[in-house]
């Protein structure tokens, strides 16, 4: 099964939504050519470690190079494996590309981002002295299908399906989606790389925190800067 378009086409090139997929592409291609005890740094560097994030919000250095504030922007381009990449570029270029058109590219690039640091935060929230890094674009993309549900909540996906040696499309309700990405993300260290990680669901149920938490601020921050706004005037 394979979702390949859908009802709503754009009328703008969505830029940026090619931007973060390149992005995700570049560091993840990145994250391949280091070693496991230099792909640990990596991630402890760069993805949010909630215990140094809770010491950083209490005033407590935590003698990082990189903010750990900061790390709620670039830990939503990292990833922990080829599923966990391929799954969120994927929904993220079926989804993605008619929020940025309703958007605009501005308004898109802020509400992706925003998505993806409050659904960190309220991973965060749950697990404030954990030392595993948390990590990946799905607390980002759970915003964008958030938005996409409420402001189509009616949309079609053409979608492959293959039967054996057979290959045919069906159209697919846009939530089946939803529910179905969830699922991916459940299990999607199975091809993981070898440095642990919180990227799926995989550890204690938090990062259902980020994923719900995403998808809600997604369809709360998408009607603030414009969703439903005249279509003839997008962003």
């Amino acid at each position: 099964m394979f979702p390949i378009s859908d009802d709503n086409p754009t009328r703008i090139t969505p830029y940026v939504t090619y931007a973060l997929i390149a992005v995700n592409i570049v560091v993840f291609i990145h994250e391949l050519t280091l070693a496991p005890g230099q792909l640990n740094q990596f991630f402890q560097l760069y993805a949010v470690v909630p215990r140094e994030l809770t010491a950083s919000f209490n005033g407590i250095p935590v003698n990082q190079p990189v903010p750990e504030p900061l790390t709620l922007v670039t830990s939503q381009f990292l990833h922990g494996g080829f599923m966990h990449i391929a799954g969120n570029m994927l929904f993220l270029w079926i989804f993605g590309n008619n929020i940025e058109d309703r958007l605009g590219h501005l308004k898109y690039l802020i509400f992706y981002i925003t998505c993806g640091v409050l659904a960190a935060l309220a991973q965060w929230f749950f697990s404030i002295q954990s030392t595993i890094p948390a990590l990946g674009a799905s607390g980002a993309i759970a915003g964008v299908m958030g938005a996409y549900i409420l402001r189509f909540p009616n949309a079609q996906i053409n979608t492959l399906v293959f039967l054996g040696y057979f290959i045919t499309t069906v159209r697919l309700p846009a939530i089946f989606f939803l529910g179905f990405w969830f699922v991916q993300q459940a299990f999607s260290s199975v091809a993981s790389l070898a440095v642990p990680a919180d990227i799926g669901m995989k550890s204690g149920g938090i990062a259902y925190w980020a994923h719900a938490g995403g998808f809600v601020f997604g369809a709360i921050l998408g009607p603030i800067l414009g969703l439903f706004a005249d279509d003839s005037n997008p962003g």
